[in-house]
């Protein structure tokens, strides 16, 4: 399904279920759009940032993010007890910044409201994505030096 983006010039955007194929992109994306903060927490560890996706990958629970058709980024949203976990949600940097993760997560939003899902996560400290999950509706629950979570009961 092709989306309209919710800002910025027009997108051609789909969600598609992840594959087993989708791992090492993932990782080395992963790898790219989380070492500023890693390093600036430092963090950083070359093999490790690519090791825990490896770890924790969920073809199940994971979208693909494509933009015209080739590959943008992803969005994992894990089923739990009392809420759903939103995880691993990165964009190739060259589509930040343009609406398009504002879109897919209002998409994602709008269906954990459906459903009446209340939503978590957690962010970096100083990551400029806690600024994207704010204004979708996001609250902090509880933060440590290097991980701020989030809430977000649904509208």
């Amino acid at each position: 399904m092709t989306h309209p983006p919710a800002t910025g010039p027009a997108l051609n955007w789909a969600l598609r279920p992840a594959t087993a194929a989708d791992l090492e992109p993932l990782v080395e994306l992963r790898a790219v759009v989380m070492r500023p903060d890693l390093e600036r927490l430092g963090r950083y560890d070359a093999h490790r940032v690519r090791q825990r996706l490896r770890d924790s990958f969920s073809p199940a629970h994971t979208q693909i993010i494509e933009v015209d058709t080739g590959f943008a980024g992803s969005i994992t949203v894990r089923p739990a007890t009392a809420a759903r976990w939103l995880e691993h949600f990165y964009l190739n940097p060259r589509h930040q910044g343009r609406g398009l993760g504002t879109a897919v997560l209002g998409t994602v939003l709008a269906t954990a409201d459906a459903d009446q899902a209340t939503v978590r996560l957690n962010v970096l400290q100083g990551s400029p994505a806690r600024n994207l999950y704010e204004r979708h509706g996001f609250v902090v629950d509880s933060e440590d030096p290097v991980d701020v979570f989030m809430i977000r009961k649904f509208l």
